[in-house]
């Protein structure tokens, strides 16, 4: 993502307030719209097929299919994302710009076949419905799979604006190809889905080949020994199982779940609450973008360049204090504040608010937790990225893990106690996880000169 800290930074060099409200707003708009016009189609398609006999059902089967698309779609490539995001960005670091088509047609091939095989199972031996139903859900997930891996250079290329088209458009013929198949039910939802994201993926994949041409079709270089990372692999897994890891909990529980389909479960007084709640995470999006893609990027790569390029002792200590500065004042901090500000909001606001909405009192009871809860997600999300810029794999496997593990403990310990500690196992996960994260990199910017120079393999 550090390449849109150029244009970031572009914009906040204009000494006018327009200059940097405009940089707040680029920020928002590209650290959340790809996200919020999926929920904004999704929601579009709930409304537009809700009405007519029996279209509040299959509406509802479609949300909680798509729910579980999304997360094992996550879950899976994970595996994949963080290692061959490594692999491209050292490519474009060395300037082998011509490999990486290349071997994104080789992690593409590689996603569709892991991806289409688990799916072929699930379809086969685990999921029920129609065979129109089964198909639908074969494809979404293998396309779903595919555009996790191809979004990875949505930064890389530049082209925001063009990226935020693309996904604009993807999402419209999401909407137009569900409403137009709307009488199949549930299968033409899923079905235009399909077709809306396919849509997507192939517009991704265009700017993409646009953007790096390569003389070769397929290679698996990021396969090669020397540049797997097992802590990366194993990282991408526990973060993303450590997400959705309570939700599981709460769809599987008996007392707490509710069969949607034959195969599929739900939690509604659990979901809702959480859905509503990362929408709230928009404001501090916004900020991290700034503050620690721009800040942070340009203090980092001046650090190391100022040992590169052989700066003397106290350059090199001016540019680690001016690193460790743009990470707990400029950063950190100002993360804290803009997102702690925005959750208190509307944890005053949301007994005027929510009514309106048809959420109950237990609802906003759970709703006000989870609001705390994304909040401390986005600082241990903030920290987890310091991590990544200064190569500390091992340090961001740790707080997964501790994520996972966490999280899933806590919430099937606290969730038998009653409808008064819902939520709060993922809040008291995450406020653990930040705060170990928080300590263990205070210790790592405390010792960097050391890490930098005295940890480094010897030819």
């Amino acid at each position: 993502m550090a390449g849109i800290g150029f244009e970031l930074r572009r914009l906040l060099q204009k000494e006018s307030l327009s200059g940097k409200l405009q940089a707040y707003v680029f920020s928002a708009v590209i650290g959340s719209g790809p996200w919020v016009l999926s929920i904004v189609a999704i929601l579009a398609i709930a409304v537009l097929s809700a009405s007519g006999q029996g279209g509040s059902v299959f509406v509802s089967t479609f949300q909680v299919s798509l729910t579980y698309l999304m997360a094992f779609s996550l879950i899976l490539s994970g595996l994949l994302q963080l290692m061959f995001t490594r692999f491209i960005a050292d490519r474009l670091f060395d300037g082998h710009t011509d490999v990486v088509l290349p071997n994104l047609f080789g992690a593409l091939l590689l996603t569709i076949a892991v991806s289409g095989s688990l799916a072929l199972l699930a379809v086969t031996f685990w999921l029920g419905g129609s065979l129109f139903y089964r198909a639908t859900m074969f494809m979404a997930f293998v396309i779903l799979n595919a555009i996790w891996i191809v979004v990875i250079f949505a930064s890389a290329i530049k082209a925001y604006k063009k990226v935020l088209l693309v996904f604009l458009i993807g999402y419209s013929v999401t909407v137009a190809m569900a409403y137009l198949l709307r009488s199949l039910g549930v299968e033409g939802l899923l079905m235009g889905f399909v077709i809306g994201q396919a849509v997507l993926l192939f517009s991704l994949l265009s700017m993409v080949i646009t953007a790096y041409p390569s003389n070769g079709l397929l290679a698996f270089g990021f396969l090669q020994k020397t540049q797997i990372y097992p802590s990366l692999i194993a990282t991408g897994l526990f973060y993303n199982l450590g997400v959705w890891i309570d939700k599981f909990i709460f769809w599987l529980h008996p007392d707490t779940g509710v069969a949607i389909t034959t195969s599929l479960r739900a939690s509604p007084i659990y979901d809702l609450p959480i859905f509503l709640s990362y929408l709230s995470l928009i404001p501090g999006m916004a900020v991290f973008l700034i503050r620690m893609e721009a800040d942070f990027a340009e203090h980092c790569e001046r650090f190391f360049s100022t040992i590169k390029n052989g700066g003397s002792l106290r350059e090199l200590q001016q540019a680690k204090e001016a690193l460790v500065e743009s990470v707990q004042a400029g950063g950190l901090m100002t993360v804290i504040k803009v997102q702690g500000a925005v959750t208190l909001i509307l944890l005053v606001m949301a007994g005027d608010i929510l009514p309106a909405l048809g959420i109950t009192d237990m609802d906003r009871r759970i709703l006000n937790l989870h609001l705390i809860g994304v909040a401390l997600q986005l600082l241990f999300m903030s920290v987890l990225n310091v991590f990544y810029y200064l190569d500390k794999r091992g340090d961001a496997l740790k707080v997964c893990l501790i994520f996972l593990l966490s999280n899933a403990t806590l919430t099937g310990l606290l969730m038998p106690l009653g409808q008064a500690y819902y939520g709060l196992g993922f809040t008291l996960a995450m406020a653990l996880t930040a705060a170990v994260s928080l300590l263990m990199l205070t210790r790592r910017l405390k010792f960097l000169e050391y890490d930098t120079f005295m940890l480094q393999k010897l030819d």
